[in-house]
This record gives structure tokens, sequence and C-alpha cells, in this order.
């Protein structure tokens, strides 16, 4: 198979072992094979198991595609912490190299070329506040900031609040997000804000 005829592979988000199977007519169990080997060589990029971007694609990929990536990477999952910070224009602190994700699934890592995914779990009763923007599930300033204060709080986040204006901030809408959060939260993120 030639690179030409994988192109049409290159308008996808990402794709599926179970896609090229369909594209080159061919059964799944060869078209796994297909995609170990054009990892190998480069052509795709994997990002976890069964979920592949062509590599001409992910090198053009923009900020904005990554985020929508990271909604895909794990359901249900909304981009949040620093990188919502930063995108957001609240926080001069931006993640090394890759996308900050809350999900309700696990805590997890996926890397691809350099490219960090990482998903920090939260109950359910913290799962929220957070819209689509544009195609891509992103927390509000408020929520983000409220899930910052809550992984530091807990020992599994580190940030730097001094790199964030918290004047950005709707103080009402923070004050009502937090009251789902435990009093710890609360009481750091009130300390940080001066509510």
């Amino acid at each position: 198979m030639t690179y030409a005829e994988l192109k049409p592979l290159a308008k996808k988000l990402f794709f599926t072992v179970r896609d090229l199977a369909q594209m080159l007519g061919v059964k799944r169990a060869c078209a796994r094979v297909q995609c170990s080997r054009y990892v190998k060589k480069g052509i795709f990029v994997r990002l976890k198991n069964d979920f592949y971007v062509l590599d001409q694609a992910w090198e053009a990929m923009g900020r904005e595609d990554t985020f929508r990536l990271a909604n895909f990477l794990q359901v249900p999952s909304y981009v949040s912490l620093l990188t919502a910070l930063s995108w957001q224009g609240v926080s001069s602190q931006v993640p090394r190299a890759g996308v900050e994700s809350i999900g309700l699934r696990r805590s997890v890592r996926f890397e691809a070329r350099g490219t960090d995914f990482r998903y920090y779990r939260v109950q359910k009763a913290l799962y929220f506040g957070f819209a689509a923007e544009k195609d891509f599930f992103i927390a509000t300033p408020e929520k983000a900031f409220a899930d910052t204060v809550y992984l530091c709080s807990l020992g599994r986040y580190a940030a730097d609040f001094a790199a964030m204006d918290a004047q950005k901030l709707d103080r009402g809408r923070l004050e009502r997000i937090l009251k789902a959060f435990p009093e710890k939260t609360q009481r750091t993120a009130e300390r940080l804000c001066k509510i």
C-alpha cells in the first residue's frame, strides 16, 4: 500500500484498526498487523491501544486538535487544570508538553511523540463545570481553578498559584463551584483568592 492510499486517514482526527480494515477491505487481524508495521515505520502515531493518527495529520495538529483528541482518548473527560487556565488566560504557567484533563474512569497518562495526555480521576460529584468550546469540552476558568486547588490539596498535582491572575475569575461562580468540594479545598481556594 502506498502512502497516497492512506491519505483519507489524514482527514480523520483519529482512526482505529476497524477503520483501516474497512478502508483496505481486509480482516481486522490483517489491519492490526498493518497498523503495527506502520507505527514502526513512523507512518502512524499510536496514542493508545487501537487509537491512531496519521503522522502528517499529527504534525499539522494545533492546540485545539489536541484538546479534541484528549476528549476522545478517555471518555468521559474534559480539559482542565493548568491546560485550561493557561488557554483561558488565567495562568501564565503552561503545562510542559501536553493536555491535562479530568475524567471519571481512572488516572492515566498517554504519550505520543513528546506530547502527554494526562487524566486525573475525580469523584462523580466533582465532574461538572465544563462546557463545549468549539468542538471540545473544557472547564470554565473557575472550575479549572477549583480542580487545580483540589488536586494540589491531595498532593496529586503541583501548580504555581503565583502565576495565576485570580482577578480574572468570577468570584460568585467560584464560590458556588467550591461548595461541592471538601472543606480543605474551599479554605485553600479562599486563601489563594482572598474570597
